[in-house]
């Protein structure tokens, strides 16, 4: 996968998935099927004051109706959780200032379009692209590239059939409202928007162009990542997910590197809390060497899991 889809991968289900249409993917996965996916637990230590417990677990944002993924290990850890701990807020205020960045860097002025913008070898690829994903050019021909790519994407997934809703972070968030467990976050909505919608608008185009292929066929990109998750396997996930990243390091580095290495002091604070927290963030963060706990194994930290 290029960039821009796997930009897509780690934040637009989770960001954008309220803002825009709600799309859904087709299961290949049996109805009925049990999911078990990994599950990682650390204790603080007492002897440098931590009183705390955390518990890690990756998400998949949008998942299938029938696929049950809370195992006997994941129900003990959210029940013993007070405190539920996702990337970004995804309440009403939180979708609002979404829409808001949407409207003010979503979209080209009156006088450009997309198609006119691109380089003449990409057209094709884009024609390609609005065609497989069953809009007409004008829903997307004076969107700025990034939010062209979501909208094409989401579209292609709508034709299938399961949702965000059914993903990891809704369930949660549901869960956390109905229980009265307090909610916190690693990131704010602007931070996370910025992966997005880069400053530099010719590097913004090149992204879209060379994620245009990947937009053909989105189901191919989704399906591998879900049965991945789904059996645990987290060396397939690392793959999968940000095996092509090593293509762009500058990208590694500001999507996954970057965001990990802030989010292990964050962590290390909670520790020092009488809290037991359930971080949940994107399956991603949580694979390979640089993933968020081999970095807590290597500050010393004794991580049970995977």
């Amino acid at each position: 996968m290029t960039k821009i889809t796997n930009i897509m991968l780690l934040v637009l289900g989770l960001l954008l998935g309220p803002a825009l249409a709600q799309p859904s993917i087709q299961p290949s996965l049996p109805a009925g099927h049990t999911a078990t996916p990994s599950l990682w637990h650390l204790k603080g230590d007492p002897l440098k004051g931590d009183k705390g417990e955390v518990y890690l677990f990756g998400s998949v944002h949008v998942l299938p109706p029938h696929l049950e993924w809370r195992t006997a290990a994941i129900r003990r850890g959210l029940s013993r959780s007070d405190v539920y701990v996702f990337e970004v807020p995804q309440d009403e205020k939180a979708v609002a200032e979404l829409q808001g960045l949407i409207q003010a860097k979503g979209f080209l002025p009156p006088d450009q379009s997309l198609r006119g913008m691109l380089h003449t070898q990409a057209r094709p690829d884009f024609d390609a692209a609005v065609a497989a994903a069953g809009v007409p050019l004008a829903a997307v021909d004076h969107d700025r590239p990034w939010l062209a790519g979501i909208q094409l994407m989401f579209a292609q997934m709508a034709k299938l059939h399961f949702g965000r809703e059914d993903g990891v972070e809704s369930v949660l968030a549901d869960m956390a409202v109905r229980d009265h467990k307090q909610t916190r976050y690693l990131e704010t909505i602007a931070e996370q928007f910025a992966l997005l919608a880069p400053d530099s608008g010719d590097l913004e185009l090149e992204e879209f162009e060379a994620g245009l292929k990947d937009l053909l066929d989105v189901s191919s990109e989704l399906e591998p990542m879900v049965k991945a998750w789904s059996m645990g396997n987290q060396a397939e996930l690392d793959k999968l997910i940000n095996g092509d990243l090593d293509q762009f390091p500058q990208a590694r580095k500001e999507l996954l590197d970057d965001r990990n290495a802030r989010w292990v002091p964050k962590i290390e604070a909670m520790l020092k809390e009488k809290h037991i927290f359930f971080i949940t963030v994107g399956a991603g963060h949580l694979t390979g060497p640089k993933g968020v706990p081999a970095l807590l194994r290597k500050a010393g930290y004794k991580v049970e899991g995977p």
